[in-house]
């Protein structure tokens, strides 16, 4: 069986990737398997200089989810490039660098650092605060995706997928302002905004009061969204949001995604992705698919 699918001219020996922010750099989770069995790896989001996250309470477990404000902690992409990179480079898959601003400075100098690297792809995180826009996030408008966007490709060197946020109107005039700036690929969806409440304190448990939720309760969100923006655009998506399972992987490729990628189960399950690509073969097989690229986008409506 055919399991290969090919992203923007990149082979990735299989549709299963690990998602920005669940992962880490691999390092923890190869103790536990072989992560070179995985189609590709998105690192940790990544900024200009290191960041230690957000004060208190960061992560809070929701029915079916959990809520995360962690405040993209990372070691800044110098230390990533010197540190982290070379081993990545050694575990036999396709690295994809998540890299995150606050301005559009930010997003072209770090495209253009990584550009100058051995990653494979570069992945534009557009939902932090644009301090340009009064807190708003580079996702959350068309116009500002499409500016981002091009700002980013100037001085990137790499393909470039942008990931959206489903916080918005319509995500689909999202993907196509990705693609009019320049996106070789998008990805979705990231997390959905909400909160928890702590009834005996009387206070949010999240010490930054919201979150990003993720995990299987958003799966039929990021499912239909993905549908949509595979029939908005003509670049390739990568389809994210509660996937636990080979069945869950299945069902995102039938909407559109050409890869998926694996993140909240990565933290309830250190072994759920390489549980994922052992068991693709014996869905495709359940389904009679030889050739994995066959079912993308191959959903039949009425």
């Amino acid at each position: 069986m055919k399991t290969s699918v090919n992203l923007c001219g990149i082979e990735f020996k299989n549709p299963i990737i690990t998602a920005s922010g669940t992962f880490g750099f691999g390092r923890e989770y190869n103790e536990f398997y072989d992560v070179g069995k995985l189609g590709g790896i998105s690192t940790k989001g990544l900024t200009l200089l290191p960041r230690e996250g957000n004060d208190g309470t960061r992560i809070a477990e929701t029915p079916s989810g959990i809520l995360n404000c962690v405040g993209l902690q990372n070691p800044g992409v110098e230390v990533f490039i010197e540190r982290e990179l070379p081993f990545m480079k050694g575990l036999g898959t396709v690295i994809i660098a998540n890299a995150a601003g606050s301005s559009l400075s930010d997003y072209e100098r770090i495209c253009e650092r990584l550009g100058q690297t051995d990653v494979d792809m570069i992945e534009l995180n557009i939902s932090c605060p644009n301090v340009k826009c009064g807190g708003m996030s580079y996702g959350v408008l068309p116009k500002s995706v499409e500016e981002v966007t091009a700002a980013a490709k100037k001085h990137c060197a790499k393909p470039l997928i942008v990931k959206l946020t489903p916080n918005v109107a319509d995500i689909a005039d999202n993907a196509r302002a990705a693609e009019q700036g320049g996106a070789d690929a998008v990805s979705l969806i990231n997390t959905i905004t909400g909160m928890a409440v702590d009834i005996y304190r009387r206070k949010p448990v999240l010490g930054n009061i919201t979150g990003g939720l993720s995990g299987p309760c958003v799966k039929p969100i990021a499912l239909r969204m993905v549908r949509q923006v595979y029939k908005a655009v003509k670049i390739p998506v990568i389809g994210l949001g509660g996937i636990t399972s080979a069945r869950d992987a299945l069902e995102f490729m039938l909407c559109g995604a050409t890869a998926v990628q694996i993140g909240t189960a990565n933290i309830s399950d250190p072994m759920a992705a390489e549980k994922v690509v052992n068991d693709l073969t014996k869905e495709m097989e359940k389904c009679r698919i030889t050739d994995i690229n066959a079912i993308i986008g191959a959903l039949e409506e009425g």
